[in-house]
């Protein structure tokens, strides 16, 4: 006499059959798009600890464009509005950084005999909670210098005398070293930047290609063992 069980398996052989279909690929979307996800978590932690105290704007520099079930590729990637002037790209690769904005304007805008590549922040610039040069003090270095964009943003006669306490920019013609001045209402002077010839050149430390790819390979597998199971359990209970 032998024993054994039989089970009826026709209610998860129909769910298997059932997965073959858009199932499997909504599965695997929702696998990439978590993948993708921890990909982006760990992009910003890594900003955390390679960057000091980096900028929101740095930190949402990256988005996650969503996988669909007729198309099974998520993406992080660069959002539109960074374009080509991130610095991000040069601290992924190493090299030389191009111009800011700021430097463009001032390297287009100010009768200086030197060549303007770089800006650099000195002692007596005033910094923002990032330990950054603050972008009010640069607008209103641009203004100073004449080097706005808009023409009509730049300091005049008539502005100046109706701000009287406001500082004052300027780069020496003689005597003092050809960099950027502030002059306060009170007469005091100092440098707030430093004019450099200097392309600079950046190391390589951010290493997003090699941690997105290792944060990958080691996160997609289990969460479409996940979704699979998901989806699976969804089509096996509503045969069962």
């Amino acid at each position: 006499m032998s024993t054994g069980l039989r089970l009826d398996t026709s209610a998860f052989t129909s769910a298997l059959q059932a997965l073959a279909s858009r199932d499997v690929g909504v599965a695997v979307a929702w696998a990439l798009n978590d993948t993708a996800d921890e990909v982006l978590d760990h992009i910003q932690d890594r900003m955390k600890v390679v960057f000091d105290r980096p900028t929101r704007f740095t930190q949402n520099a990256f988005m996650v464009v969503k996988a669909q079930a007729n198309r099974p590729e998520a993406v992080v990637q660069e959002r539109p509005l960074v374009g080509s002037r991130h610095y991000l790209k040069v601290e992924e690769s190493g090299g030389q950084r191009p111009q800011s904005g700021f430097e463009r304007l001032l390297s287009r805008s100010l009768a200086y005999e030197g060549v303007i590549q770089s800006i650099i922040p000195a002692d007596n610039a005033r910094l923002d909670a990032y330990g950054n040069w603050s972008a009010g003090e640069r607008n209103q270095v641009l203004s100073g210098l004449m080097a706005q964009r808009d023409g009509a943003a730049n300091t005049t006669a008539a502005s100046k005398k109706r701000n009287g306490k406001r500082a004052t920019y300027f780069i020496p013609k003689r005597g003092l070293s050809p960099d950027i001045y502030k002059r306060t209402a009170s007469g005091q002077i100092g440098v707030v930047a430093h004019i450099s010839a200097k392309v600079p050149v950046y190391q390589q430390r951010l290493g997003f290609f090699d941690t997105a790819a290792e944060v990958w390979q080691q996160k997609l597998p289990g969460h479409l063992a996940r979704t699979i199971g998901q989806m699976l359990n969804k089509r096996f209970g509503a045969n069962g």
